[in-house]
């Protein structure tokens, strides 16, 4: 790996890009003045609306698309002045399966580090094999192996260059549930390793498991960037649900000053605002309602609602 020369993995300021000729008309700002640390060692979480701009800014570093303006470093490398470097310290997953149906896994990965110049003598294929569980699979063709497995390989595919970095473009999409946890285990063991992961994903339950820090991008604006529990923390607000014995009929006196809303007939939801609403206060008018009452939960904050309230869209995007 090469040395680091900053304690940033990946490192954006004022990064803009432009498709089509500038202030023409049909122009598309894709990215606009993004300024991005990435902390090394992290799980770091790219989310956004569909065409936010976040492939864009993969591409870019990935050297697959040219910026229009700005700077971008990656494990101390600049994109433009030291681009073998820094393409060295980065693999990226695309999420697209891109393999030769009749190749072996390890031949998949010999070929790659080939393609990357790396003598035979110092090639860790047996090493990258199993890592991501594939060393019984190692001779069988490509085409026979099971949709997780192939997601698996394509990580291999971007790590026989042994990069610090490694960028995960929706690892997930289309797998099912068992798959899906299967993978995410993955990723922790790869990041205990000490690679940093950059993880693009439509999946915010996935995101808020796995994210040290979260960072979402809206209409090539950065419009958040923090650590994913103080994320959570940008909407105050909880949800009391409570089950009722006896149907719900008119709202109670002494319930109407709250933000209550019917779910069904058994069952009422109150908004808590943390700020100006207490939970006591609450219990005790539901107290006075004289409503026979079967369960109370709470529902906290979860990374949805502050994804809506930043996009003001859903978070199903995809290849954004």
């Amino acid at each position: 790996m090469p040395n680091a020369t900053k304690q940033a993995a990946i490192e954006i300021r004022q990064l803009d890009k432009v498709y089509g000729k500038q202030g023409s008309h049909g122009a598309k700002h894709a990215l606009k003045s993004i300024d991005l640390t990435i902390p090394q060692g992290s799980i770091f979480g790219l989310l956004g609306p569909n065409g936010a701009g976040k492939s864009t800014c993969i591409n870019i570093l990935a050297g697959l698309v040219n910026k229009t303006s700005g700077t971008a470093r990656i494990w101390g490398f600049d994109i433009d002045e030291q681009p073998r470097n820094a393409k060295a310290s980065i693999g990226v997953v695309p999420q697209e399966l891109a393999l030769d149906a009749f190749f072996t896994p390890r031949e998949v990965l010999e070929l790659q580090a080939g393609l990357y110049g790396i003598p035979a003598n110092a090639r860790r294929t047996d090493e990258i094999l199993a890592m991501i569980q594939l060393t019984d699979k190692a001779d069988a063709y490509a085409r026979t192996l099971s949709g997780g497995m192939k997601r698996r390989l394509m990580v291999g595919k971007a790590m026989v260059h042994s990069p610090p970095i490694l960028v995960l473009d929706e690892p997930t999409a289309g797998v099912d549930i068992e798959l899906r946890q299967q993978l995410w285990e993955n990723v922790r063991v790869l990041n205990q390793a000490g690679i940093t992961i950059v993880l693009t994903t439509h999946y915010l339950e996935e995101a808020e498991e796995l994210c040290d820090q979260i960072a979402i991008i809206n209409h090539g604006e950065l419009v958040a960037c923090e650590p994913t529990k103080d994320l959570l923390k940008r909407i105050d607000e909880k949800e009391m649900i409570v089950d009722t014995i006896e149907p719900v009929g008119d709202i109670p006196d002494s319930l109407k000053a709250f933000n209550l809303t019917h779910l069904d007939s058994h069952k009422i939801s109150i908004q808590i605002n943390r700020a100006t609403t207490s939970v006591e206060d609450i219990i005790q008018a539901l107290a006075r309602s004289n409503m026979g009452i079967a369960d109370i939960s709470m529902r906290e904050t979860q990374l949805e609602d502050v994804f809506l309230q930043l996009t003001g869209g859903p978070s199903h995007d995809r290849n954004g």
